[in-house]
Order: structure tokens, then C-alpha cells, then sequence
């Protein structure tokens, strides 16, 4: 692959946003200040979660969307860039530049991207130890309009076999991070190869030139800087579905080679937009957030101050399936230190619940958090 080098992008950065942005993540292309991102401790370098008291409409701003790599973003350039379709669940195999992929039926999605670790720093306060892994609070989560191709127009291509049972998707960062997908998830309408993010070229941080966009899925599904697929007759293994993201632990069953139960779609959650901990004003405010869950719309938000009463908060417009919905209420604030628990529940009846179960990776934490807030008086 040709790699542009780091030091011209860098300069193309500097002049746009001044020779002192500060970047938060050097490993990563795009500018990550402070005042957009934090960085999660215990974690490989190369992630930043987004500061959601900075989001803005319903879109996350590329500028301000979180990232999670397992290492440096890699810089690709896409004439040189091809994907290769192989393995004994296709027909014949086939290898595609990004012309060829562009000239396949063109579709767009707006969908949530989330991490699995999403929220994984809050096992230590409830269980008083760490689980592996980055320590994130709630930011590791986005939503954008994500334009491409289906993946099973691609696959199509090389043709796909009756007996094929997973695919295997690559990236081409420096560890080939790969993890299986069933057929039947990859040939759904709503499973993309992204060539594009928010109506520009998909961001190297964000997997240019192409990833995978897998709907309600765990992040680590929506493999990105991609350059092959494997589609196989047989169950896949690899590294991140045996031995990282999954349920492992006393309360969760082995499911050989893994060992835990692979994580697949995200559950029920929602989020406050407030640093944490969040600093007030006294007065009338408006207190804003979003809530999500996996593949559902969600159906309720409801919110308690203190230890007052659940009560509903309104609920915005758009509400999309396996990306989110926009919520807020009105609250008096009163000069002092309270808290927020804010829970959601979708059009299938999960309730985000009180309580979560420990797992050794640290991963699906939705449990009811207490938001710190701090009120100025007048």
C-alpha cells in the first residue's frame, strides 16, 4: 500500500486549525483537543471519546467523533487500495479497486457506531476493581450518515455459496484486526461497505477508503481500513471473538473456542450531554442527552433527580433504529451538588436496568449511572 506521510498531513492540519491544535492522540490523523475529547486510561494510545456536552444536531461532526483503533490510524492511498473476496463460501474469488466499488448501486444510512467498552470504567465503581481495557466513560459512541455499497452486492460478485456460514473481514491497520460476522447479518439490507461519512469521503480515523458498517452490531464489527473478506463453509475464529469482546467470567458460560458468549447486539442505554462532573448554572435549564439501543427505536426516556420520582423526558425527532434518539427535560436547578439517573426503554420493552453482571472485558456496561451535577447559586 502507498502511505502518505504523517508530517504532510499533520502540516495540512496546522494550517487549518493553527500551527498549535494540540492533538490529544498523536497516532491519529485528525486534530483531537481537549476540548472535543478525552483520553480513556488503560487503553491502547490511538482511542478518544468524544466530550458529549460538545455534540451538536442529531449528526456526530466527524470533528468530534470518537475513535477507537487498536493501533496508529494507518494512511492509505486508494489507487493503490484493493479489497480481495476469497474463501470456499464463494463461487470464485474476485478482487475489487475503489472504482469498481463505486460503481455499485450507491446507498446511505444513518447509524450508531459504539464501542463495546462503552462505559467500562464504571465496573470499578460498582464492583471496586477495573475490567480490561480502555476506560471509557459514555463517549464512545457516535452516529453518522454512513454512504456505500451493500455488502452483499460486493459479495455477489464473486458469488456467494448456500453453505457459506461466516465472513471474515480485514483491516489493514498494523495488526490485520479481524472479526467474524454470520452470512446472515452480512447479507442484511442494512450491512454496508462505507465509502463515505456526514456527505464526505470517509476520514482515515474512520476507515478510508472503505469499512463496514454492521447495524446495531458492536463497533468492533464495523471493521474499517478494509482489505479483505473471507467467506467460509465453517464457524470463524479469531482473536477478538474468543478471547476479546465477550461476556467472560463466573456468571457467564464458556462457548468453546471463546471464552465467554461473543458479543453481537448492543443493549439499551442512554447517555446525558454533561461533562462529568457537570458544572451549572442555578436556574431553569434544560437538560439534554440521547438514548439508544442495538437494532430497536427507543420507545421512552425517564429521568429522576436525586432520589425524587421517574418522570418522562421528551423524546425529539428523528428516532432511528440502531442509532438514537434525541431527549431533554426542563429542571429547576437549585445551588448544591445532586445527581442524575437517566434510563431508557425501547420498542421491545428492554429497560435499561440498575444492575449489570461483571465480565472480564468490561464490556455492554448499561447499567443506571448517578451523573454528578454541581450548581452555582445565583
Amino acid at each position: 500500500m502507498t502511505i502518505t506521510p504523517r508530517a504532510a498531513l499533520t502540516r495540512s492540519y496546522e494550517l487549518r486549525y493553527g500551527e498549535a491544535f494540540m492533538p490529544l492522540c498523536p497516532e491519529l490523523v485528525k486534530p483531537t483537543p481537549d476540548t472535543l475529547f478525552s483520553a480513556p486510561e488503560n487503553g491502547e494510545r490511538a482511542n478518544v471519546e468524544t466530550r458529549l456536552s460538545r455534540l451538536v444536531g442529531y449528526l456526530t461532526p466527524i470533528d468530534r467523533f470518537y475513535v477507537r483503533n487498536h493501533g496508529a490510524t494507518p494512511r492509505i492511498e486508494r489507487d493503490s487500495w484493493r479489497l480481495e473476496l476469497e474463501g470456499d463460501g464463494l463461487k470464485q474469488p474476485a478482487t475489487l479497486d475503489y472504482d469498481a466499488l463505486c460503481a455499485l448501486p450507491r446507498v446511505s444510512l444513518v447509524r450508531a457506531v459504539e464501542c463495546a467498552g462503552n462505559a467500562r470504567s464504571f465496573f470499578k465503581s460498582r464492583f471496586g476493581h477495573q475490567a480490561g481495557g480502555a476506560q471509557w466513560r459514555t463517549g464512545a459512541i457516535g452516529v453518522a450518515e454512513w454512504s456505500g455499497v451493500r455488502l452483499r452486492d460486493v459479495l455477489a460478485l464473486a458469488g456467494v455459496r448456500d453453505a457459506a456460514v461466516d465472513i471474515l473481514p480485514e483491516g489493514l491497520d498494523d495488526v490485520r484486526y479481524a472479526r467474524p460476522l454470520p452470512i446472515d447479518k452480512a447479507l442484511a439490507d442494512d450491512t454496508l461497505i462505507a465509502l463515505a461519512m456526514n456527505g464526505e469521503p470517509l476520514p482515515s480515523d474512520h476507515g478510508f477508503p472503505a469499512r463496514l458498517i454492521v447495524s446495531g452490531w458492536l463497533g468492533a464489527a464495523s471493521v474499517k481500513w478494509l482489505g479483505r473478506i473471507e467467506v467460509a463453509c465453517r464457524a470463524l475464529h479469531t482473536h477478538w471473538n474468543k478471547t476479546e469482546y465477550t461476556l467472560a467470567g463466573p456468571s457467564w458460560p464458556e462457548r468453546p473456542p471463546a471464552d465467554g458468549v461473543p458479543v453481537s447486539v448492543m443493549p439499551v442505554m442512554s447517555v446525558a450531554e454533561l461533562d462529568w462532573p457537570a458544572h451549572l448554572a442555578a436556574g431553569r435549564r434544560v437538560i439534554r442527552g440521547r438514548a439508544f439501543s442495538g437494532e430497536a427505536r427507543v420507545a421512552r426516556v425517564q429521568y429522576a433527580v436525586d432520589h425524587g420520582p421517574w418522570r418522562e423526558a421528551e423524546l425529539g425527532t428523528p428516532n432511528i433504529a440502531a442509532a438514537w434518539v434525541c431527549w431533554s427535560f426542563i429542571w429547576n436547578a437549585t445551588p448544591g451538588n445532586h445527581t442524575l439517573r437517566v434510563r431508557a426503554v425501547d420498542e421491545h420493552g428492554q429497560v435499561q436496568p440498575d444492575e449489570v453482571e461483571w465480565n472480564d472485558h468490561g464490556v455492554l456496561f448499561n447499567a443506571v449511572v448517578a451523573h454528578p451535577l454541581r450548581v452555582a447559586g445565583y
